[in-house]
């Protein structure tokens, strides 16, 4: 049997090009496969996500046709991003993926035919059971992906109706990148295995830094700041979304490249601007702390806090963002003159003194393609290179991120080549349709 599931592993691995499984992922899927509970702490970006879901594969049955397995996330982007990666395994396994901001009816579609997998938010999954959209009694796995976050966010009636609609029987995986302190009594935990990889002496790869500004002078510190940065990514983090949006509009009179990120915002321009930070059309991200955790971003070399958070577990998950995978990186604050550091931020900063004049870095590498059609129009990343490299003459180097969403497309492209390739496809077909090509705004 173990040597079955090693070949299985393989072969996803080999899909998702890589080598081999980390430490962390083999010591969860040693003890998950005897244990009927988990807790698995660990970093952001070092792999949970893959861990369960191969667990959760090894216990699917292809005979049974009613949901089998449910994954709970605190937003929507780290639902639709769970959902990527498994689709990415190309197992023969349905999954269906429900989040708030997304059409109920289909997902109501997609759920009269039950998947094996049911992935989405606490809200949105809550809503189908109310509407009777699948049957919940047979689910034999529910995975609590950075449950604590779900927690915080308010949705403990929608968690515990969830869990109360199953059998109680169910193998519960809770999944976090900080130490849980108290579980929910709603949670029937049996016994369970902990997995910890959280290592606080992977803190001394990340180096702090304290930047000083005068009340007023704030914004252009940060401006001063994140332009020394050479284009490399950088994500700044506020407490408020006013403040994003602030900060934002000073950017965008100084004519720098940037994108925000934060809840009130359409879900299309969220995902949006996670593309173009992704495929490096965006080096800067401004964001609250929803940027802090589980979402599938670059590795970022430098952190920036604005604003400092609350309490010192937002603190944590913001620097996870950086000096993960043994590489390291750079956490900077940025504090008036008249502030004092809160007690879980007294610790070794670096101070650094900024050049006084803004010079503005150039633009960035890349440039992000809009184009109006996706997979629901069975549009494929495939399809959309060969219309970029055979019609548009441009080559694979000149070509980064593709990512295909359900009804629209985006490309990342060489900045000085965008505005020419997009005069010379703009009137070409994609698999014979007429789709728009332009310019992300």
């Amino acid at each position: 049997m173990q040597s079955d599931l090693n070949l299985v592993h393989a072969d996803i691995l080999k899909r998702l090009a890589i080598s081999e499984l980390n430490t962390m992922q083999i010591t969860f899927l040693e003890k998950a496969a005897s244990a009927r509970d988990m807790i698995l702490l660990a970093p952001t970006g070092t792999g949970k996500t893959i861990a369960f879901l191969l667990d959760i594969l090894s216990r699917l049955d292809p005979e049974e046709k009613t949901v089998q397995a449910i994954i709970i996330a605190p937003s929507r982007e780290l639902a639709i991003q769970i959902d990527q990666v498994f689709r990415s395994l190309k197992t023969p396994f349905k999954v269906s993926c429900c989040y708030g901001g997304h059409s109920v009816k289909i997902e109501q579609d997609s759920l009269r035919t039950a998947p094996a997998l049911l992935i989405g938010t606490p809200g949105r999954i809550a809503d189908h059971l109310d509407r009777d959209s699948f049957d919940a009694s047979k689910v034999g796995t529910v995975v609590l992906d950075e449950f604590d976050k779900s927690l915080e966010m308010g949705f403990h009636d929608q968690v515990r109706m969830i869990i109360g609609a199953m059998n109680g029987k169910q193998k519960h995986i809770l999944t976090s990148a900080t130490r849980l302190d108290v579980l929910p009594d709603f949670i029937k935990l049996s016994k369970p295995e902990v997995v910890n990889f959280l290592n606080p002496d992977s803190a001394s790869k990340l180096t702090l830094k304290l930047v000083r500004a005068s009340g007023s002078d704030r914004t252009q510190t940060l401006m001063r700041l994140v332009a020394g940065f050479n284009q490399e990514a950088a994500l700044v983090f506020c407490n408020e979304r006013e403040e994003v949006e602030r900060i934002s509009h000073i950017l965008t009179e100084h004519k720098f490249e940037h994108g925000i990120f934060h809840g009130m915002l359409e879900q299309i321009d969220r995902e949006k601007n996670l593309i173009k930070f992704r495929g490096g059309a965006h080096n800067l991200l401004i964001a609250t702390d929803l940027a802090a955790r589980g979402l599938d971003i670059p590795e970022i070399r430098h952190i920036v806090h604005f604003q400092l958070p609350p309490r010192e577990q937002e603190f944590v998950h913001r620097n996870g963002r950086t000096a993960r995978m043994h590489k390291d990186g750079q956490a900077y604050l940025i504090i008036s003159d008249d502030k004092s550091l809160p007690p879980y931020a007294r610790k070794e900063w670096e101070e650094l003194v900024l050049p006084k004049a803004l010079k503005l870095p150039p633009q960035p590498l890349f440039a992000c393609i809009y184009i109006s059609a996706g997979k629901k129009e069975g549009i494929s990343k495939g399809d959309i290179a060969g219309l970029i490299i055979k019609k548009g003459g441009v080559s694979a180097d000149d070509v980064g991120l593709i990512t295909v969403l359900d009804h629209i497309s985006f490309v990342a492209v060489k900045r000085t080549l965008a505005t020419k390739l997009i005069d010379t496809i703009k009137e070409e077909r994609l698999k014979k349709t007429k789709v728009k090509i332009a310019l992300a705004n």
